[in-house]
C-alpha cells in the first residue's frame, strides 16, 4: 500500500507545506489537496510541486462542475509539468449545497458529466484536435449556440504524460461503478473494510467488467486517522464532529449521500437521528449519536498490534493507497507516525 496524507483546506497551508519535505523524507508517497468552498486547490498544488522532489501530488477533489473539461485537462497537464509527472487528477461531483449555493450552477447529471469530462481530458492530453458531441458538452460549440466561429483545437504544449491518472471520489452505487469502469483510481469516504464488499462489491464488479485493461488495476484510496500507542483510543472521539457534519449536515432530508452510506452500512436509525439533530442545530447531540464501531473501524487508532490488524483488513479488502491523518502533539511525533505506518504496511 502507498501511504498518503490529506492537507487541510482551512488555514495554515504555507506552514503545512514547509513541513512536507520532512514527510517526504519519512516515506510519504502522495499528498492530497481538497477543494471545497476554500482557497482553490490548484495554486496550492503548484506550490507543493515547487517545494518537493519525489512526493506525488493529487487533487482530492476538484469538482467537475466548476471548470470546463478542457480547463481541467489544461490544469492537470500544467500541474503534471511543474511536478515532473507527479500529478493525479482527483475529480468528484461535490454536492448541490456547494455547486448551486457557492457557484450558482445547476447540479444536474453528475455521472454523465463526469464521464464526458474524463473523455475530453484524455483527448486533450493526447493532443488531439478536441471534438466532442456529448449530452452535456459539445466541442466546438455548435454554430446555433454561439458565433459559429469555434473550431477544433489541440493543446499547444506537449504534456509530460498523455495519460494523467484520474481518480473519482464516489460512494453511490452508480458513481462507484463509473469509477471502476473509467478511472485509474477510486476515492471513497468513511471506508469500512468489513462492510466494503457488501456495500460496493456489486458496483465495483459491474464497473470492472467494462474496464479497459489499459487502465491497469483500480487504485482504491482509503482514508483513516492515525495514532499508535497504548493510550490513544480517546483520539477516536475527534472523528465524531466530522462524521456528524457529513451524515447530518451535508445535504437535506432525502438528499444526503453520506447519510445514505451510513444507512447502507446498517445504521439506519442512527443516520436518521444524526440528521434530525444536526439539522435542528443540535450538533453536539448529533455527534454523540455517531456509532463507535464506525469511528473505530475506519481508523488506525490504538496499540501497534491493533493498527497492524486494521492495516491488514484494509489491504485484504482492496485498499491500495491509504490516506492517513497522523494525530500527535508535535511535528516530530507526526513524522514518527508516518515512518511507523509505512513500516507496518510493508509487513502486512
Amino acid at each position: 500500500m502507498r501511504i498518503g496524507m490529506p492537507l487541510s483546506y482551512a488555514g495554515g497551508f504555507k506552514e503545512t507545506v514547509e513541513a512536507l519535505a520532512d514527510y517526504e523524507k519519512a516515506g510519504l508517497d502522495i499528498v492530497f489537496v481538497a477543494e471545497a468552498y476554500s482557497f482553490d486547490a490548484v495554486s496550492q498544488l503548484g506550490y507543493i510541486a515547487a517545494k518537493t522532489d519525489r512526493l506525488e501530488i493529487a487533487s482530492g477533489i476538484l469538482p467537475v462542475y466548476t471548470r470546463t473539461p478542457t480547463l481541467l485537462a489544461m490544469t492537470a497537464a500544467g500541474l503534471d509539468y511543474v511536478s515532473d509527472g507527479r500529478f493525479t487528477l482527483g475529480l468528484g461531483a461535490s454536492g448541490p449545497q456547494v455547486i448551486e449555493g457557492f457557484h450558482g450552477l445547476p447540479y444536474h447529471a453528475p455521472l454523465g458529466r463526469t464521464r464526458e469530462v474524463i473523455e475530453i481530458c484524455r483527448q486533450v492530453w493526447r493532443r488531439e484536435r478536441v471534438q466532442y458531441d456529448g449530452k452535456h458538452y459539445r466541442l466546438p460549440l455548435p454554430a446555433e449556440q454561439g458565433t459559429g466561429l469555434g473550431k477544433p483545437l489541440k493543446l499547444i504544449n506537449h504534456p509530460v504524460r498523455d495519460r494523467i491518472p484520474v481518480q473519482i471520489a464516489a460512494i453511490g452505487p452508480k458513481n462507484v461503478e463509473l469509477a471502476a469502469e473509467i478511472a485509474e483510481g477510486w476515492q471513497p469516504i468513511f471506508y469500512l473494510p468489513e462492510k466494503a464488499a457488501a456495500v460496493w462489491g456489486d458496483s465495483l464488479a459491474a464497473g470492472k467488467a467494462k474496464r479497459d485493461p489499459a487502465l491497469g488495476e483500480l487504485d482504491v484510496v482509503g482514508q483513516a486517522p492515525l495514532a499508535i500507542g497504548e493510550d490513544v483510543e480517546g483520539f477516536l472521539e475527534f472523528g465524531r464532529p466530522m462524521v456528524a457534519l457529513y451524515v447530518g449536515g451535508m445535504g437535506a432530508k432525502g438528499k444526503n449521500f453520506y447519510n445514505d452510506l451510513c444507512r447502507r452500512y446498517g445504521w439506519e436509525k442512527e443516520a436518521e437521528e444524526i440528521q434530525d439533530l444536526y439539522l435542528a442545530g443540535k450538533k453536539d447531540e448529533a455527534a454523540a449519536k455517531v456509532p463507535f464501531e464506525l469511528l473505530r473501524n475506519m481508523s488506525l487508532i490504538g496499540p501497534e498490534a491493533h493498527v497492524k490488524e486494521r492495516l491488514a483488513a484494509m489491504k485484504e479488502s482492496g485498499i491500495t493507497t491509504l490516506n492517513v491523518t497522523p494525530i500527535a502533539g508535535d511535528h516530530k511525533a507526526r513524522l514518527a507516525l508516518i515512518e511507523k505506518v509505512k513500516e507496518l504496511a510493508a509487513e502486512v
